[in-house]
């Protein structure tokens, strides 16, 4: 399997296939999203923290299958789709009114022999819908969750921090952040935000002394 780079960020982050890291943190999440056809019922949600590759992950599966991708909270009450493939992202934000439409919406895709692919947070279980029917479908559905990253997901993540807003640290820096850091995608997204706009407002380079100076800030 390629070693690809897992990571879903606002403008500016690369979103193709060659940029996605596969370490134990996302390999199978990673693996189960490239065979549909195994899917029981053709379903799917991945879950993860924060910034873990969930949307990265929707795009690469998206280009593979054609599929429609729709938020979950822009979904209207009278939605309706022809399409055979369809990702639905953040789940726990679908709106109450937009329930019955996701309920018609999974049985269409059941029955047509459709594939359903779903981002969250958290498990289905932890879903806040109210519809009895919906609630139980979505909570028999194939989890495949995403951790907190390992050391290599870790590195590679914050390498691709810094590649995707065009700054080029000693590598010697990454793994220094790596080792002080929350193990967590947040965490890394936070400390190299800070160190981009902390260099840019004092004029200064990115590198170990102001990342110490970051670290040891209280809070």
């Amino acid at each position: 399997m390629a070693n690809q780079l897992s990571f879903d960020w606002p403008t500016g982050v690369a979103l193709g296939p060659d940029d996605f890291f596969v370490s134990a943190a996302n390999a199978q999440a990673f693996a189960m999203m490239q065979t549909p056809e195994t899917w029981p019922d053709r379903k799917l949600v991945i879950a993860g923290p924060q910034g873990c590759g969930k949307s990265h992950m929707a795009r690469i599966f998206q280009n593979r299958t054609d599929a429609q991708i729709v938020a979950a909270d822009t979904i209207p009450p009278d939605f309706q789709t022809d399409a055979a493939t369809v990702i639905v992202e953040d789940m726990e934000q679908l709106p109450q009114s937009a329930e019955e439409a996701m309920f018609h919406m999974h049985n269409h895709l059941r029955h047509t022999g459709g594939i359903l692919l779903m981002t969250a947070e958290t498990a289905p279980s932890r879903w806040p819908i109210t519809l009895p029917d919906l609630a139980s479908r979505m909570q028999a559905t194939t989890l495949a969750e995403i951790t907190n990253p390992d050391d290599a997901l870790l590195t590679a993540l914050i390498m691709k921090l810094f590649a995707d807003r065009q700054i080029a640290p000693k590598p010697e820096l990454t793994t220094y952040l790596a080792q002080r850091i929350e193990r967590s995608f947040a965490a890394a997204a936070d400390i190299v935000a800070q160190l981009d706009t902390q260099a840019l407002a004092q004029g200064r380079k990115i590198n170990k002394r102001l990342a110490a100076e970051l670290l040891d800030k209280p809070g």
